[in-house]
């Protein structure tokens, strides 16, 4: 569930090089820092956010290079279907090819939210064209989630009235197959203010494959991080993942940890950031 204000509720899990004191301080974006996603490629960090109205992409050789880095627009759109209510880009790569997963919609509501893909080049500073609508119903923050046997759309969506995710297979970067519900916001901790799973995210650690996402209302101190672990079955069946949580929650006067990524530098180092309401950190 979001906000039509600019209020940011989503947390940012980076890796950074650190080499004795931090490499970079925050805030990484301040202002137009909303929904950011992390890639490193080619010897850059690409950065992308949204204003709600435009796609943005920003790059630099370091983490700290991003608060100054060189920014570019890469999207916007005039058609009313898509125009606006523009969230959650995420960058993945597929054949020698990027692509950007996002959540769009009209202007007079947050009804027609539904998840697009656009198609870019060899990096992600190439020129983009639009592919894609992937649903015909609600829904938004697709991620990709990978398989040795395929790939795999996930993303929040609507089921017996609850904001759940949602898993279907990626038939190609530009097409899904038939939707289940992966999982329901059942637990007391996910259902705080609304409801709630979005913002999901993959990891990969130890052989093993994760489901990270933001649970219960993103207004409240009480949106925070569950998991999904994956037992080796159909990754498209409920019964496959076994959920955890809250693994990630406001403490110590940080609050609204929620949606949350993964980036893969150069340096294997782990390192936490945390959100702020109206900018990147």
């Amino acid at each position: 569930m979001r906000p039509i204000t600019s209020l940011i509720c989503w947390l940012l899990w980076l890796q950074a090089t650190l080499v004795g004191a931090a490499t970079f301080t925050n805030p990484l974006k301040d202002p137009n820092g909303s929904d950011p996603h992390i890639v490193w490629t080619g010897g850059y960090y690409y950065l992308m956010t949204t204003t709600w109205t435009d796609l943005q992409i920003t790059r630099a050789t370091t983490l700290g290079g991003l608060k100054t880095g060189e920014t570019k627009t890469v999207w916007t759109d005039t058609n009313s279907a898509r125009c606006c209510n523009v969230w959650a880009p995420e960058l993945h790569y597929f054949d020698g090819v990027w692509y950007i997963y996002y959540t769009a919609g009209t202007s007079a509501n947050l009804d027609g939210q539904r998840p697009h893909v656009l198609k870019g080049g060899a990096t992600p500073w190439d020129s983009w064209s639009y592919l894609a609508q992937l649903t015909t119903t609600w829904g938004i923050d697709g991620t990709v989630v990978r398989f040795t046997t395929g790939n795999y759309f996930v993303y929040s969506c609507m089921s017996n009235s609850l904001q759940s995710l949602c898993i279907a297979p990626l038939n190609s970067p530009g097409s899904i197959g038939t939707s289940k519900v992966l999982s329901q916001p059942t637990e007391s901790w996910e259902t705080v203010g609304a409801p709630v799973q979005e913002g999901a995210a993959a990891m990969y650690h130890g052989g093993k494959t994760y489901i990270t996402y933001s649970a219960s209302y993103c207004w409240t101190s009480s949106y925070q991080l569950g998991l999904l672990t994956w037992n080796g079955g159909d990754p498209a069946s409920s019964s496959s993942w076994v959920k955890s949580g809250p693994v990630f929650s406001s403490a110590n006067g940080n609050y609204g940890t929620g949606h949350n990524g993964y980036v893969d530098p150069p340096n294997p180092n782990l390192r936490p950031s945390r959100a702020g309401n109206s900018m990147l950190t």
